[in-house]
């Protein structure tokens, strides 16, 4: 759901791409108006179009902050330059130059254009970052390795943080704003990604962390509806032991003090975000979270109020997939074998933090783990969590490592990734996975040895995009080599027909990945081998949480 702060600083220096001097480009023309790409290479010397910082939605600025999205207008007779990265999402970063609200932008990549080779699949990706931050520029979001595989790839911004999720409740600021981006985007792609050899009617939606919990709820959403034929969610969902509400007015009176607006009435306070500067909000989002950056789902989706506006959420999400009525569509879904170990890492080496759930366990494990507060239902399930992750020990550095690291990975993504699947799969065809390649890179290294340590969050992506700022590009001859050509030949298959297997492939031809279902909980273990294996992924710690949260006391309590 996110890059922790550590991680995070890392990767906030932008690796921009200008097109170089005689670099070849190309326009292709649009209902909109004309669009000037410019020529890039593949991770294996493939030539391919990309088309960066496209406009797909109006600028949110002014009356249309905090407002549902509008199309963009036609910029016609003018060209369109896409020959350059396109601004990043107002968020905590070092450059902030390229920071701006007129960032409901999307990147198009392609081999050909206008179906010269026949229309290609479509994979649309949602990147991570907790609804806070991220990007969908080219150093978090590389193209090269996917573009050896005979598709158009497309890469999203959407807005985060108070200026993408804030939700009063009311028409001020209806909430899920950063979600309708995601939908206006795919209506654009709808209605011109032909014009970039792209298939309209074969849309994959891919995304990973907040991404992937952005698509379980497009599965949901009736925005949605249509558009997408295909998802691949990697380490989250939307259905968890989270509850869903109709608004988080109490973090927008928090962002209002920070700013120094009134909290009443609603609308003044917003009239009052409204008329504050972009760079305000980034200023102050380490002061939205409650502590160092926790919880870590902070802005989140919502059920929203009917005022009038066209609606992304209209009831409890777990409502909505109990009954079936969602968008059944092919699906890809799975977690890594360590997930968040590094944010337990850096809680149990940090005093203060070790010390807090040491002095207090009942207090600070739901704000952590995403469940109900100061209740006596909450204190008896943070007793229970207690007792099976730590037998009642205080949390030691390292000692308690591995089940500090097992509580943070299964109350942050395992349990939500599972909740989704049991529910999902009673509707639409599923296959599941879990990623347990260790390679040279990865999103985190023991601090005490500085190796890597295994498959952490976010670590699948290292191979599946090409990210500068942590890996050097893989050559044929490099040791990841067989895992980018898996990864990306996999999800290349599923998004052209539905199924990643091929036997008549070289990478996959011993690859026979099975549908999931409830008796056998077959998955296909992704290491330095594809190996499918059965009984569900770490079944004893989801029969905590399935007993903790059943299905039936969500829907009880949803809205």
């Amino acid at each position: 759901m996110l890059l922790i702060a550590g991680i995070c600083s890392s990767l906030l220096l932008l690796l921009t791409t200008w097109p170089a001097a005689g670099e070849e480009t190309i326009s292709v023309t649009t209902s909109l108006g004309a669009i000037k790409g410019s020529q890039m290479e593949s991770r294996l010397g493939h030539k391919f179009w990309a088309f960066r910082g496209v406009r797909y939605a109006k600028a949110p600025e002014g009356e249309l902050r905090f407002q549902n999205p509008q199309p963009v207008k036609a910029w016609k007779p003018k060209v369109f330059d896409a020959t350059i990265e396109g601004p990043m999402c107002p968020q905590v970063t070092v450059n902030r130059t390229w920071l701006s609200e007129d960032c409901l932008r999307l990147n198009v990549y392609t081999t050909s254009l206008n179906g010269t080779q026949g229309l290609k699949p479509v994979i649309v990706y949602l990147h991570p970052g907790g609804f806070y931050a991220v990007s969908a520029i080219s150093a978090y979001a590389g193209p090269e390795n996917f573009m050896d595989r005979d598709i158009v790839l497309v890469t999203v911004n959407y807005r985060l943080a108070s200026l993408g999720f804030l939700a009063t409740g009311t028409e001020d600021a209806p909430g899920n704003m950063g979600l309708k981006d995601q939908v206006i985007a795919l209506r654009w792609i709808k209605h011109h990604i032909e014009k970039f050899g792209g298939d309209p009617n074969s849309v994959t939606l891919w995304g990973y962390s907040a991404g992937s919990f952005s698509i379980g709820l497009h599965m949901i959403s009736p925005m949605s509806r249509g558009l997408f034929h295909k998802a691949i969610m990697q380490s989250a969902s939307p259905l968890g032991q989270f509850r869903y509400a109709n608004h988080q007015l109490g973090l927008a009176e928090k962002q209002a003090r920070l700013l120094n607006c009134p909290v009443k009435p609603v609308r003044e306070m917003v009239k009052c975000l409204k008329a504050k500067p972009m760079l305000d909000f980034v200023d102050t989002v380490n002061a939205m979270f409650e502590y160092e950056w926790n919880p870590v789902l902070n802005w989140v989706p919502v059920v929203e109020t009917n005022c009038g506006q066209e609606r992304f959420l209209v009831e409890d999400p777990h409502k909505t997939m109990l009954r079936g009525d969602i968008h059944k569509v092919p699906l890809i879904t799975g977690v890594t074998q360590y997930e968040f170990y590094y944010l337990a890492f850096s809680t149990l080496r940090n005093d203060t933090q070790r010390q807090r759930f040491n002095d207090d366990f009942d207090k600070y494990n739901p704000i952590y783990f995403l469940y109900e507060r100061n209740t006596p239902r909450s204190k008896g399930i943070s007793q229970a969590m207690r007792s099976f992750y730590f037998q009642n020990r205080s949390l030691e550095y390292p000692q308690s490592l591995t089940s500090f690291g097992e509580l943070y990975s299964d109350g942050l993504i395992t349990f939500e990734y599972h909740r989704f699947l049991q529910m999902v799969s009673k509707h639409v065809p599923v296959r599941t996975y879990l990623f347990t390649y260790k390679g040279r890179y990865s999103h985190f290294r023991h601090p005490d040895t500085n190796e890597t340590y295994g498959a952490m969050h976010h670590d699948e992506l290292l191979y599946l995009l090409n990210l500068p700022l942590l890996t050097p590009m893989f050559g044929a001859s490099d040791p990841e080599n067989p895992t980018v050509e898996r990864l990306t030949r996999m999800w290349y298959e599923f998004a052209k027909k539905g199924d990643p297997n091929n036997p008549s492939d070289e990478y996959l031809k011993n690859l026979r990945w099975p549908l999931y279902d409830q008796r056998r909980k077959q998955y296909l273990e992704i290491g330095n081998d594809l190996t499918i294996k059965a009984n569900g992924i770490y079944p004893e710690r989801m029969q905590l949480w399935d007993n903790l949260f059943p299905i039936q006391e969500m829907i009880n309590n949803s809205l």
